[in-house]
Order: structure tokens, then C-alpha cells, then sequence
């Protein structure tokens, strides 16, 4: 890959042995990296900490994807959540020109895919962020960590069983948080419960009607286009696909995705109602006529006011640089909303709910992508997940199956409604976490 980013890995997560009795293989002769790659990995600290010579170190095509004032965005966003840089950890060679790296900064350590071009002048061809680990050495300094962050925050890390699902750990399990877009786990309950109910298939296509869509893959898409329900969730999910998640939730019906919310576990699933799609929620945040009477109103009013007023704006209305700008935007008033503790029994549902051969699509979908790093998720024999952000908002909510069949849910929220969140020293607490929680192997 020839991009570096800040994002979840799209990678599965390890897989158990197949067989306890099958003899060991022979240990494989370690790679030995090839000089002149070692010779640029080491030139990494200084283009990390923006010294060096950028065209130099990377290839025309690197560059071409990821110009220097991008790139020096991305280091920026990594030393802004995992504090200064300290050194270059570890070079594990895959091949003599690839390999994996850790990189130290002070709160946290970055792993980062790295790759060179065996001919010519040797240089950097790709550079992809795996995934950021915090420092911290126990759960209870991760929880510290946690706690101290500014805003508010709420954590429940829970085992999961046959009864109720048993806290084990929790901090503000029942105060209610914005999540962004672990809503997108009702829409997936709600999908659940119909194919398994036998009144829609994994494999039932929808035609697009040509009805405006907010940002995804289906934007664009020309009306009479043909598309799966397993596609649709699967992008719903795994990317955050807010095209996506808007064409599934009109496909399923809104009444019928709100009649979910307490069935999956959500204590207090008015608020929730209306069950807003994110075009909808794009209009209301960045309108401030449109939000200041949504607010104001009843379930009744809001409803009308849905399919009035807001459903007649169209998309291009939405001033998408108040997101870009960092800014929180209502994110007391104008969210969905759920708790801590909800997160754990809305997990524990689709568990239980995704039993036997009949629930492997559903748990394909949700394990796609793993959203903790590598190291972490290796640690468990199955890694769902489903994460939601926005300025002044983060969250992350995993179901984890340990390597001994026992199941687990670990769930985080942070809120500030003054500034924006740091996300990536989020993610990495969320991830040190799963890693430390996973049983004894």
C-alpha cells in the first residue's frame, strides 16, 4: 500500500490451531533486511519528527499519493495523540526490502508497515500505519488514563454468558454518551432479526431510487443500481458508510429499526426517537434554523418535521467545513445516545443472536474490520467491532471471543463538547485495553 493514515487496520484478526496434535514445523530461518533498507528505515526519526529530505527518502509514486504537506499532516495527528517522538523500536523484516516497524513516542507505540524498492536509489514505496498502542502496562492504568481525560468518559469492559452480561470493570457505564456511529449496530440488529426471522435474505437485492445520499460509495451510483444487503452492511460497518447505512435504514424501516432499541438492551430508547440517518443529521447539525426548532420539539413535531422541512433540504445545504473544522456541534442535544452499558447488551445480543451457521454472516460483517491493532487483536480468536467519531466525540465497542470460547465486551465513550477529542490516544487506550483483557493463552 502506498498511503499512510490513520486508521483501524482492515485486516482479520489470528486464527487458533487447527490441531493440537500435528507435529511443530521446522522454525523458519529469520529475514535478514537488506542493507540499504535498514539504511532507510533508519532515516524515519527524522522524517517523523519533520527534518529530512522528504523527495529523497519516498518515490515518485509515494509522493504523487501522499504530497509532503499531507504526510506532515498525519505526523502531526500522531505526535498530537501519541506525544513527542522518543525512537525507533524494532525492525521485523518480512522480505529484505519490507517490513514492520515500532516506532516509540512517549504516550504511545506506533507500528507501521514499511516497504522499499529493492532497484535504483532505493526508496521509501509505502508507508501504512498499523495500528497505536498506548504505554500503559495494566488495566488499571489504562482505566487512569481514561479517566483522566478531559470532558467526560465512560468505560465497561464485561463478561458475557448465560444470564446478563457481568461488569467486571466500569466507569459512567450508565451515563449516556454521543456515539456517532455505533448507532449503525441497531440498523445491523434490526437486519439481524428479519434474516433470521426468515423475512429477508443476506442476499436480497435493493435498486437505488436515485434519492439523494449523504458521502459513501452509493453517492454516485445512477438510479436502477442493484446492490446486496450483505453490502450494503458490510460497508455499513466495516467503513462507516454513511450511504450506505442511509439506503439500509430507509430498505428496513425507521419504525421498525426504533422497535429494536429495546429489544437490543437500550435503556432509555426515546431519546433515540426518531431514529435519525446520518443525511438527516448532517442537515440538523449545520442548519442552525432546522436544529433549533428540531430541539425545541416533541417525538410528534420532530417526526413532521423529518418528513417536511428537512426531508425537502437538499444535502448541499450542509456546511461539511463546520466537521472539518474540529468544532463540537451539539453533541449534547443533537446525537445518538447510548451508555456504556447499553453498548455491552447490544453486543451481547447480536452474540447471542449470531449462534450457529445462520449468524455467520452477520459476525463476517461485524469482524471485518477489527479496530484495535494487530497485536491486540491476535490475542483473541474473534474480534468484532464497530466504532463512531465526530469533533468532540469518540467511541469504541468490541466483542471478543477469548482463545478459551469465553466471551467478552469491552466498550469506551469520551465526550467534550468545548473542544475536539484525541482520538488516535483513544483508540490506543481502547486497544491496550483489549489487549490486557484477553485471557491467559
Amino acid at each position: 500500500m502506498r498511503l499512510i493514515a490513520i486508521v483501524p487496520p482492515l485486516l482479520a484478526c489470528g486464527t487458533p490451531c487447527l490441531a493440537q496434535t500435528a507435529p511443530a514445523a521446522p522454525a523458519a530461518a529469520p529475514v535478514q533486511a537488506a542493507k540499504e533498507f535498514r539504511d532507510r528505515v533508519n532515516q524515519l526519526p527524522d522524517l517523523l519528527q519533520g527534518k529530512g529530505d522528504y523527495d529523497a527518502a519516498f518515490s515518485d509514486a509515494f509522493r504523487a499519493q501522499v504530497p509532503k504537506a499531507t504526510f506532515d499532516t498525519v505526523r502531526q495527528q500522531i505526535a498530537a495523540s501519541a506525544g513527542p517522538y522518543s525512537d525507533l523500536q524494532h525492525l521485523d523484516a518480512k522480505t529484505p526490502w519490507s517490513g514492520t516497524i515500532t516506532v516509540e513516542y512517549r504516550d504511545a507505540l506506533v507500528s507501521m508497515a514499511i516497504s522499499v524498492d529493492p532497484a535504483g536509489d532505493h526508496r521509501i514505496t509505502g508507508l501504512l500505519v498499523q495500528g497505536v498502542t498506548a504505554r500503559e502496562a495494566t488495566l488499571d492504568a489504562v482505566e487512569a488514563a481514561l479517566k483522566g481525560l478531559p470532558g467526560r468518559t465512560g468505560y465497561a469492559l464485561a463478561k458475557l454468558g448465560d444470564g446478563k452480561p457481568q461488569l467486571l470493570r466500569q466507569h459512567n457505564a450508565d451515563q449516556a454518551f454521543a456515539i456517532g456511529s455505533e448507532f449503525k449496530l441497531v440498523i445491523l440488529a434490526e437486519l439481524i432479526r428479519a434474516t433470521s426471522a426468515g423475512e429477508r435474505s443476506w442476499d436480497d437485492m435493493v435498486t437505488l431510487d436515485g434519492s439523494e445520499l449523504p458521502g459513501g460509495g452509493y453517492t454516485a451510483k445512477p438510479a436502477g443500481t442493484k446492490v446486496s444487503l450483505r453490502e450494503l452492511a458490510t460497508q455499513m460497518i466495516s467503513i462507516s458508510d454513511n450511504s450506505a447505512t442511509d439506503i439500509l435504514l430507509k430498505t428496513l424501516g425507521r419504525t421498525k429499526v426504533e422497535a429494536m432499541l429495546p429489544v437490543v438492551g437500550i435503556a432509555d430508547p426515546a431519546r433515540n426517537r426518531p431514529f435519525l440517518g446520518t443525511g438527516e443529521v448532517f442537515k440538523l447539525k449545520t442548519i442552525p434554523a432546522l436544529r433549533d426548532r428540531y430541539i425545541a420539539a416533541n417525538e410528534a413535531e420532530r417526526r413532521a418535521l423529518l418528513a417536511g422541512e428537512v426531508a425537502a433540504t437538499p444535502l448541499s445545504k450542509v456546511d461539511v467545513g463546520l466537521f472539518s473544522a474540529g468544532k463540537p456541534l451539539s453533541i449534547d442535544t443533537l446525537e445518538w445516545f447510548e451508555t456504556p452499558a447499553d453498548l455491552v447488551r447490544v453486543m451481547d445480543w447480536i452474540r447471542r443472536n449470531t449462534e450457529g451457521p445462520k449468524g455467520k454472516d452477520a459476525r463476517a460483517v461485524l469482524s471485518k474490520n477489527p479496530g484495535i491493532p494487530p497485536l491486540a487483536a491476535s490475542k483473541w480468536s474473534y474480534v468484532g467491532y464497530k466504532g463512531g467519531s465526530e469533533p468532540g466525540v469518540i467511541a469504541m465497542t468490541l466483542l471478543l471471543q477469548g482463545k478459551d470460547g469465553g466471551w467478552t465486551v469491552l466498550s469506551a465513550s469520551w465526550n467534550d463538547p468545548a473542544q475536539e477529542v484525541e482520538q488516535g490516544r483513544f483508540a490506543g487506550l481502547v486497544g491496550k485495553a483489549a489487549e490486557l483483557a484477553a485471557p491467559p493463552q
